[in-house]
């Protein structure tokens, strides 16, 4: 016999459980917010089924649902599994579900924006809107199949995303098999040579340098391109770089950890020429507290693209990335100076040795990174440099 009435139902506040007689009970939390369950036993075992929250599901409208699963369970069904997959997400939003539960351990914002992009560009829109639990190989296989041989690792960073976030969907039971698993043989094997950023010969960087300056782009841009190549740092760490971060006396950048690829603080010597450049960003100055603020977005960095435009509208592009310059420095240093190889990996923020080595080698040779430094700018600005054009 029915226990609860709903007058009862509505005047209940005391925390607790009731029960309305066979498998339905109405929980009322200590906050006061009320909730139907039904416990039930399933293939066996007890379990407790979530009808949803008192007053949008009335007492009646419980009751029907009760009598509704206890009706599926006497044919041998399992309401709870029927009602778990009628919420399976569709890629996207596993997706985003996985973005969200790994973004904060990601201390690279490039890597972070570059996560979703290269999905939402290659594998949004074939698997975007299918539930993970439809998506089979021939549907991965169409995503990556025309990326494969022509953007390889592009196509290895997506396989791997979507290897993640199906990963996600068949931990949390929405998925029997990571299909991503099953596909190793369908595609050709890529080759294991390493690609290269494109990037100038040194003797070219000083016009670029210049071509660059001559150009319409912002003031913003030109300054923090010309930062990024005097510095040879990654293109993410001057466009995020800050006031606070530079010590003018000292002649110093200190790039802190959760910036740098490495995951530790880098100090980077400022030559003459790089802290004129600073100089110059002053008149930039807003609320932001960034050396180099976007001219088009107020307190943000310039983007990527920005700095990829750059190149593009000054026909560099098809011959470099941001990121070339770095080699190139990295080039003149072995080819024009005598510089130890541990002083000019150090300049690029790359590890030197192995772990062991490096827990005993403390030092950043920072005094000989700063001569490199003041050499190459001096190279690429004055008449240290030859005198030579870009080539078409």
């Amino acid at each position: 016999m029915a226990k609860l009435t709903a007058a009862k139902v509505q005047a209940l506040n005391k925390p607790g459980r009731y029960g309305d007689g066979g498998t339905l009970f109405l929980n009322v939390s200590r906050g006061g917010t009320k909730s139907w369950v039904q416990r039930v036993m399933i293939h066996g075992k007890r379990r407790d089924i979530g009808l949803e929250a008192y007053p949008v599901v009335s007492l009646a409208k419980a009751r029907r649902r009760a009598f509704e699963n206890r009706v599926a369970i006497a044919d041998g069904r399992d309401p709870l599994a029927e009602k778990h997959k009628a919420k399976v997400p569709t890629f996207r939003e596993a997706a985003e579900q996985t973005f969200e539960a790994n973004k904060a351990r990601w201390r690279n914002t490039r890597h972070t924006a570059a996560w979703w992009q290269t999905l939402e560009r290659h594998a949004i829109p074939r698997l975007g809107n299918m539930s993970v639990d439809r998506i089979g190989r021939e549907d991965v296989l169409a995503a990556l199949t025309p990326i494969w041989s022509t953007r390889m690792e592009t196509a290895r960073r997506v396989r791997q995303r979507i290897r993640t976030i199906l990963g996600w969907a068949m931990a949390h039971g929405f998925v029997e098999h990571n299909v991503v698993e099953a596909i190793a043989g369908a595609l050709p094997a890529m080759p294991t040579v390493q690609e290269h950023h494109r990037a100038l010969p040194y003797r070219e960087v000083k016009a670029a340098l210049a071509t660059v300056e001559a150009s319409k782009a912002s003031v913003a841009a030109k300054l923090c391109f010309r930062f990024t190549v005097l510095t040879a740092a990654r293109s993410g760490e001057a466009r995020e770089a800050v006031w606070s971060e530079i010590d003018f006396d000292a002649r110093e950048w200190r790039i802190p950890g959760v910036r740098m690829k490495s995951g530790t603080e880098h100090r980077v010597p400022l030559a003459d020429a790089a802290l004129a450049v600073l100089e110059q960003a002053r008149a930039l100055k807003d609320d932001s507290a960034l050396v180099f603020p976007s001219p088009l977005k107020p307190g943000r960095p310039l983007s990527n693209m920005t700095m990829t435009k750059l190149l593009r509208d000054n026909e560099l592009a098809a011959r470099t990335t941001v990121h070339g310059f770095g080699s190139a420095f990295r080039t003149w240093a072995s080819e024009q100076t005598n510089t130890a190889h541990a002083v000019m990996e150090l300049a690029l923020a790359h590890a030197v040795g192995s772990s062991a080595e490096r827990s005993y080698a403390r030092s950043d040779l920072f005094a000989k990174r700063r001569a490199l430094m003041q050499r190459w700018a001096d190279y690429v600005t004055g008449s240290g440099a030859e005198v030579v054009r870009l080539h078409g």
